[in-house]
């Protein structure tokens, strides 16, 4: 009986569990990458949301009037595309109105806009993920 203990607890001690790295460029306990997520929510964070899918990855505000400009409004469409954190995981696109006469009326959105808001979802899920390392 005490050798069948021993080797019982011989078993259990073999079967260590690998431990998670948190700070793995690849996590993955949604759909997609959870630092482009986290840091997505948290660019966005002003913006009122109107759709959010963390299996699929798609983030999509409503119109938003800045205070200071109320004579425009922009809407946001995050994807992101991948498990991995990289800069080609990640989809911007922005819609921009103006409103003329007491209508909205489509305007163009500079490419610059889209670029450094993508930039700036990169740089919080860069740091992130280095917060996790160091953490």
């Amino acid at each position: 009986m005490i050798g069948t203990m021993a080797l019982a607890v011989t078993a259990c001690g073999k079967k260590e569990r690998p431990k998670a790295d948190l700070a793995a460029s690849q996590v993955t306990t949604i759909g997609v990458n959870s630092y482009l997520w986290r840091a997505t929510l948290d660019a966005l964070s002003f913006m009122p949301l109107l759709q959010t899918d963390s299996n699929g990855g798609v983030i999509v505000t409503d119109w938003y009037a800045n205070p200071k400009n109320p004579g425009e409004r922009v809407k946001v469409t995050v994807s992101i595309v991948d498990q991995d954190l990289r800069a080609d995981a990640l989809r911007v696109a922005a819609s921009r109105q103006v409103s003329q006469n007491g209508q909205w009326v489509d305007a163009p959105v500079q490419a610059a806009t889209v670029q450094k808001l993508e930039d700036i979802i990169l740089t919080k899920a860069r740091d992130l993920r280095r917060a996790a390392i160091a953490g």
